[in-house]
Parts: structure tokens; sequence; C-alpha cells
């Protein structure tokens, strides 16, 4: 027997200022969905999903619930006014002795139910209303960007729950890793049209990308009809002008079906280009450490980042990630010890709380008004990479549309905040990127985008994130701040730092050496007890002679690719991208051997 719905949306339309966001919309939510909401970035997403809680009215149709059942909605900005903690905030909605689940929730979500509603941040407000809305535990649950502010421990505990509920769920995400675990069908919102497929996330792309073909195949056999049809229309309707008025008409509805089709929005056009080239040391940390008070935030911790590297810093929040970033650029001193930045760097800064964004300025003013965009006696131009370009111009290359130009930055959603953002940092050249959680709110072919971007970036990359297919596609190196002020690195992305954090290290029988680099120049060094080392030193020491190893068997593998003496004319850009592939891991390698080679050095001279 076929359950009842949860929800049902009958003909819905809905319109803003004008514009129709949807025009009879149907949708179905049954027991037991888990359903990923996809879209670009101002498709009706949020706007959609409030709908299904009941807080937008639309202008048509109906909204059905079950008798019995309820809906728990987790919005991006809660409204938390009347409450004098969190905890009572999240806790408001329970029967009287069911406080508990908030506390437990709290838990997994760390985060602090007492602390005053006055003084918490962004990130703590979202994190009451998700405990709020976990704590309720409704039928169907709706999360809206439900990862946003969540360190990378706590999106694991939250996948679990949700993988556990028996609620349903319809879920808004940027995370790709967290969608894909989760979701068993997929919204999809394209141009006020609701799609539904019966299968995860992991399929949505090949999905989309089928019927965008499909649609283009369709818009072009039509033009292509109206384009004959128009010729005949020209050349052959005076001599049958009675016998072809219903060919006429024809012709007539062609245009109109080809007036109605709402092209697709394309991706940003965004750019990045690097400034003249760094030296081959971007950033040399030494021995460099850091206290709050009595919490320490970082131990005695060396780095040398060169030209090139992807660096990325993962931990918890509040482990001093982004301590350590400022540290590293220059904006924070730190307790004892130094950093110093290489020859010739120039910095661009992607700040995660969007501060160099005033909410009351518009658009227009966030660009003109920045120092570095301004053009000198032209109002409506900005430099953009040494070139001016109209200041809407510009916008529209970020998918802005001429009427948000004049629009204040509080008007914006989170995503059309960061692409606003992005915008000003890709207007000028530099070879130093600086990324404190640059992928929240972005939608997936953004992400896309910028992943492609930073991969063909010439210069330097230090970024935070929390977005674990992020850090994968990106990262080159990882730097797990492991809590206690310890910072540890590991070569590769979020998967690479986990295998190697989890890999057994046995310890090697009394009396056997331990393995060393196979290359001659570090035979010529014994290793001794690292005496005299830092601990992040002793780690390095440790870890090099295996990163070592690694990068040789890569370079074996590509040298053996580009041996195929047709892959440069069958499959020119695998060529291009193993050549450089293999060009980046032998300079790692003698990096990594001349760093091996000073460390053991230093152990030896300190242990005599």
């Amino acid at each position: 027997m076929a359950r009842a719905p949860l929800l049902q949306l009958s003909g819905i339309s809905l319109n803003f200022g004008g514009n129709p966001v949807f025009d009879g919309l149907d949708l179905v939510i049954q027991p037991g969905d888990r359903v990923a909401l996809v879209g670009r970035n101002g498709s009706g997403k949020s706007t959609l999903m409030k709908v299904m809680a009941g807080l937008v009215e639309p202008d048509a149709g109906a909204r059905t619930l079950s008798p019995g059942m309820t809906v728990g909605y987790m919005e991006q900005d809660p409204d938390l006014s009347g409450f004098a903690t969190l905890g009572d905030f999240a806790a408001a909605s329970l029967p009287p002795g069911e406080e508990y689940r908030v506390a437990m929730v709290a838990e997994g979500l760390k985060f602090d139910p007492a602390t005053p509603v006055a003084t918490a941040s962004g990130g703590e407000r979202r994190r009451a209303a998700l405990a709020r809305l976990l704590a309720e535990a409704p039928a169907l649950m709706l999360l809206d960007e439900p990862t946003n502010h969540l360190d990378i421990e706590a999106i694991g505990w939250l996948e679990s729950q949700l993988a556990e509920t028996r609620s349903a769920f319809v879920l808004i995400s940027h995370d790709r890793a967290f969608l894909r675990a989760l979701a068993r069908a997929t919204l999809w919102i394209d141009r006020g049209e609701v799609r539904r497929q019966e299968r995860g996330f992991e399929a949505f792309e090949e999905w989309r990308d089928r019927i965008w073909a499909e649609e283009d195949e369709a818009r072009h056999k039509l033009e292509r009809r109206i384009k004959a049809e128009g010729r005949w229309a020209v050349e052959g309707i005076s001599a049958r002008r009675k016998r072809n008025q219903g060919r006429l008409r024809a012709l007539a509805a062609m245009r109109e079906d080809r007036a109605a089709m709402i092209r697709r929005q394309g991706t940003a056009a965004m750019a990045l280009e690097s400034g003249p080239q760094s030296g081959k040391r971007v950033i040399e940390a030494r021995a460099i450490a850091k206290r709050f008070g009595e919490r320490i935030i970082l131990r005695e911790f060396s780095l040398r980042i060169h030209r090139g590297e992807r660096v990325a810093l993962v931990g918890p929040n509040g482990a001093g990630k982004t301590t350590l970033l400022q540290m590293l650029t220059g904006v924070l001193a730190p307790d004892s010890g130094e950093v110093s930045l290489g020859a010739n760097v120039q910095m661009a800064v992607f700040d995660q709380n969007r501060t160099a964004l005033d909410p009351e300025m518009t658009l227009w003013e966030s660009l003109t008004g920045d120092p570095e965009m301004r053009v000198s006696g032209k109002a409506d131009q900005v430099l953009v990479r040494g070139q001016p370009k109209h200041v809407v111009g510009y916008l529209k290359e970020f998918l802005f549309d001429e009427a948000q130009a004049r629009a204040p930055v509080r008007s914006l959603s989170g995503g059309e905040r960061a692409r606003l953002l992005l915008a000003r940092i890709m207007a000028r050249e530099s070879n130093l990127l600086v990324l404190d959680e640059p992928t929240n709110d972005l939608d997936v072919e953004t992400l896309d985008l910028l992943q492609e971007l930073l991969s063909d970036y010439d210069g330097t990359v230090l970024m935070v994130s929390h977005d674990r297919d992020f850090l994968d596609r990106v990262a080159s190196t990882t730097i797990a701040m492991e809590g206690d002020g310890r910072a540890i690195v590991y070569a590769g992305g979020w998967s690479d730092y986990r295998a190697q954090r989890n890999a057994p290290m046995p310890e090697p029988a009394a009396g056997t050496p331990r393995p060393q680099p196979s290359k001659p120049a570090a035979d010529r060094v014994k290793k001794e007890p690292a005496q005299g080392l830092s601990f992040t030193e002793r780690h390095l020491l440790d870890r090099l002679p295996a990163e070592i190893e690694r990068l040789e068997a890569e370079i074996g593998k590509l040298a053996a690719l580009l041996e195929d003496a047709d892959l440069f004319t069958r499959e020119p850009v695998k060529f291009r991208k193993a050549s450089e592939a293999l060009a980046a891991r032998q300079t790692a390698l003698a990096e990594a051997e001349e760093e091996w080679l000073e460390l053991a050095a230093k152990a030896e001279a300190a242990g005599r």
C-alpha cells in the first residue's frame, strides 16, 4: 500500500518584483526521502525551501502537509531575538524535561549552549539553529547550508546523525562529499523548473550535462526549422497566400517557442592572473610560537613554502588555523620565532568573514571604492588586471545583472557575496592567494571553475577549508592543527592526510635502522636520534623518506606515460598536464632531498 506523502506542493507560482521564481511547480516529499536540493546561486533554492517550510506564501498553488506530520527548518540567518542564550533558543520548542537533547547535540556540533545571544558569532548562531532542528527531530527536516561554519570533525558528526535519522530531509549544501554520503535523490532547480532524479548527488553532474545537451540539440533543430520556414515565407508565399496561412501560423508559433526558451546562465567569467614571479621560497617560518593568555595556539613550528605550492590548513574550529594563516602572511606577529616573505610577493586575500565588503554599499561602490581598482577620473570604470573595464560589464562576468549593480551588498545571498569578493581579488595581479573558507555558499559550477583556476594558477595558494572534496582536488600539502598547539605537515590533500595519519607506524626492532631515502645524496648522511630538532622538524625528518619514495614512484609513472610517442598528437591536453606534473614532481623531489639532508645534518650535529 502506497504511503501518503509527507509534503506536497501543487501548482506553486511565485514572483519577486515582477520576476517569476516558480510557475506551476509540483513537488512531493515522501517519508524516508533523503534529497539534495541543488542549483545555481540565486536560482531559488532557499526560497523553495521556505515555501516547503510554510514561511513564504506563494502567489498561487497549494502546500499540503499530511496530518500529524511536522516540518522543521534550519535557515542560514536565524532570528534569536528574545532569547538570552543559544541554549534557550535551541530548546524553545522542546517539551519540559527534554532540554538534555540540546546538550547532546551541542557536544557534537561543538558550541556552548550557555553562550549569550548578544555575544554569539554568526557561526555559533547557525550551530544553535541546527541544534534546535536536530533536537526537535521533526518528520521532515529542511537544512539550508548546514555545514557552513562547521569544522570537518563536526561535519562528520552531522553526517553520521543524518545517516541514522528516521526523519526525511531535504538539504542544500556546497559540500560535495557531504551530499554524496547522504543523498538518495536529487532535486535540481534550473531557470524556474524543478526536476527530480531518484539517484544520489554522485549522478547529478552527468544527469545535468545530458539534459543540457538535449536542450542544445532541440534548440539547434528549432532554429534550423525557423530559418528554412522563414526563407519559404519570403520566397514562396505570394502565389499561395490563402492556402498557406496555417504554415505561417506554425512559423509564428515556432518563433514564440524559441522566444520562450530561457537560455541557461553561463558560468562566471572568472580569471586569475599571476603578477611578476615571486622568489622560489615564498614563505619561511622559523620556530614560530603563539599563545593567548594561558592558551597555547602554536608550539614551536617551522615551515618553508615554495613557489607553486597549494598549502591547506585544517583542524577543528578554534585550533588556530586563522591565527597561523595570519602569522604566515605577516598580519600577526608570533610570540617567538620569525616569518619572512620571499622576494616580490604580491598577495590577494579572500576573507571568510567578508569583512572587505560593506553591507550598506552598493555592488558598484564596492568595486569603484577599492583603491586598487579605482580608475582616475572614471567613476563608471574599474581597473581589472591593469585594464579599465565598465563596472556593470565586469559585474556581469561574475553573473550579476545590471539591476543588481546599484543594490546594496546586504541584499545578496551568501554565494553572491562570495562571488563579489572573488571579483575584487581577481581584478588584481597576485602571486600569492590567501583563501580563508573560499567555498562557503558557492554553487557547484562556480566551485568547479574556482578549482580549475587554482590548478592553473602560476602562483602559490595558502588556504583554510573544511570542504574535504575541495581539499582533495586542490591541496598539495596539508598542515593539520591537531590541538594543544601542535601543527603537523602532511603531503597531499584531505584523504592523503587521513591515510598518513591513520596508517600504522610500527616501531622497528631493536638495532634495525629506519629506512632512508634511496638517493645517493641522502645515503651520505647518517641519521642519528633527532636531538636538538623542534617537534615539527623531527616529524618532518621522519616523514620525508616516505615522501621521497612517493615522488620517485610518481615520477616513474609519469615518465612511462610520456614514453608513448603518439600521446602528444592523440591527447595534447593530457600530454601537457603530464609534462607539467613531471616537472613539478622533479622539483619537489629535489627540494625534499635537500630538506632531508639539512635536517639530518642538524640532527647529527646535535647528537655529537
